[in-house]
């Protein structure tokens, strides 16, 4: 049997269950004197055990934000006040013997595309400078039920809508591996945040590439799961039919605890679907030696950068001494991206006040939304058709494999003063070829750490399964990252 049809299904009082079993396997690790090197689920099993207080890890993180923020500007606005509001009432709750879960006391970021009611949220973006919505996105409300701190809104690139994170009303994010480079996009600074330890996790959102492309770009943990396991609603978007929302986290474990907290069915959201949620920690303590793997040779081995094509084939002989099987598999031609273009057309045009074309847009951003707009009605219906039929198709690839490995992105991040040139446009292509698919395909995938290049900057693996197969996917990427020590380094910011 595989870890496929071996999936269990789990709800909320299980979830707590599972979550205090894990956590009690943590005994005995030791706090070091900086409290932000914990991970989750370390921090979250010393608070369990009143080891550690989530008042005194707020202060940390707050402490490091204050220190390090201007270097990598992964924050547009930090809620000092709150974190420490919310954390004293945590830790009162626990000093009272309540817990609500791993996410309890847990200190987080938020990417400012996502709804916090009465906080600034403005999508990086001149045009929403001002914007405080009245109402938490799901994915929120759910956190703060979990018991998560936030720490304030992370910055990305405008609206979401490119992958460098170098156009932003707040200025670019910097990568923490080397600040002279873009931290990949649009969650640039979620990775970053993570990355630099300004954060124990973060949410980001992802419609082509923009959880797992700045993950691999700053060597952390991105996941995106199925589209519609976890609401989008209140997330400013780009295309309900492309969005997702996900964790960054620095392990695996990490992201399998943050994204049990934000799945699940909402009945106000229009992509939400109505599935039993599957046991996403359990993954972390299951075998991967019975699953077998695919590798896809076009497009998604082809050219290349040398550094990531190295990088892959280690991984790929690490994997293969992990399960049964790896080998070639083909899979369908992915439909094209009008879903993506009409759609974010029509939430510009009906929530930005006058012309678009006279709103205080960055020139790229507004060039990319007004070309939007020139997509017919029949064309966007024929590409979402095209859409659900490759949702089918890639059903047939897990009939035969397990999972889907590859490099997540075929090229290395430019820097900062490269990133938005003309001569740099057709490099867009390049960043999102192997992560776009999978989104087209609405199948759940993650980029894990696998190696640097020459000048030390990150590199990053990408694990796919079907549809609702987050637990193989979480499976072998825990397996592999627990083989190596990629996600244990860290970016010389001391």
């Amino acid at each position: 049997m595989n870890v496929r049809n071996a999936t269990t299904l789990i709800d909320r009082r299980q979830f707590a269950l599972f979550a205090a079993a894990l956590l009690a396997s943590r005994r005995g690790v030791a706090q070091p004197a900086d409290l932000t090197q914990l991970t989750l689920l370390d921090a979250a099993a010393a608070i369990r055990r009143r080891e550690l207080s989530p008042v005194d890890l707020t202060r940390a993180y707050l402490e490091r934000i204050e220190r390090l923020n201007g270097r990598i500007n992964a924050y547009g606005t930090v809620t000092a006040g709150l974190a420490l509001e919310q954390a004293a009432r945590m830790e009162s709750e626990i000093d009272r013997g309540l817990w609500r879960g791993p996410l309890h006391g847990m200190p987080i970021g938020l990417k400012d595309n996502i709804d916090t009611a009465g906080i600034l949220t403005t999508a990086a973006s001149e045009v929403f400078a001002d914007r405080i919505p009245r109402e938490d996105a799901e994915v929120y409300r759910r956190l703060k039920e979990a018991g998560a701190v936030l720490l304030g809104k992370l910055n990305l690139h405008e609206f979401a809508y490119g992958g460098s994170s170098a156009i932003s009303h707040f200025g670019p994010v910097r990568n923490p591996w080397n600040v002279d480079y873009i931290p990949g996009g649009s969650s640039g600074g979620s990775a970053a945040a993570v990355a630099a330890r300004l954060c124990v996790a973060a949410l980001g959102t992802d419609t082509l590439a923009s959880i797992r492309l700045p993950a691999a770009y700053c060597g952390v943990v991105g996941l995106k799961a199925t589209h519609g396991l976890a609401s989008i609603r209140n997330i400013v978007p780009i295309s309900t039919s492309l969005d997702h929302v996900g964790p960054l986290t620095r392990t695996v474990a990490d992201a399998a605890l943050v994204m049990q907290s934000i799945a699940g069915f909402d009945p106000l959201d229009i992509v939400s679907i109505d599935a039993e949620l599957p046991d996403l920690i359990a993954a972390t303590t299951m075998s991967v030696r019975r699953l077998a793997v695919g590798t896809p040779a076009d497009p998604y081995f082809r050219n290349l950068d040398p550094a990531i094509d190295a990088a892959s084939r280690d991984a790929l002989a690490v994997i293969g001494g992990l399960v049964s099987f790896v080998g070639d598999v083909e899979l369908p031609e992915a439909p094209n991206f009008a879903p993506l273009l009409a759609e974010a057309w029509v939430y510009h045009d009906a929530n930005v006040p006058g012309p678009l074309a006279e709103a205080p847009y960055d020139p790229v951003t507004r060039e990319r939304i007004l070309a939007a707009g020139d997509v017919s009605i029949s064309d966007y219906r024929a590409a979402r058709e095209a859409m659900l039929l490759a949702r089918n198709a890639i059903r047939s690839v897990f009939e035969r494999v397990d999972l889907v490995v590859t490099p997540t992105v075929a090229v290395m991040p430019t820097t900062i003063d490269n990133a938005e040139v003309p001569a740099q446009a057709g490099g867009a292509e390049s960043t999102v070829r192997n992560t776009a698919p999978f989104n087209l395909f609405g199948i759940p995938t993650i980029s894990v750490p696998c190696g640097f290049d020459a000048a030390g900057l990150p590199i990053g693996l990408q694990i796919s399964g079907p549809a609702l197969g987050e637990v193989a996917v979480l499976a072998l990427a825990h397996a592999y990252e627990q083989a190596t020590s990629w996600h244990r380094e860290q970016p010389p910011l001391e």
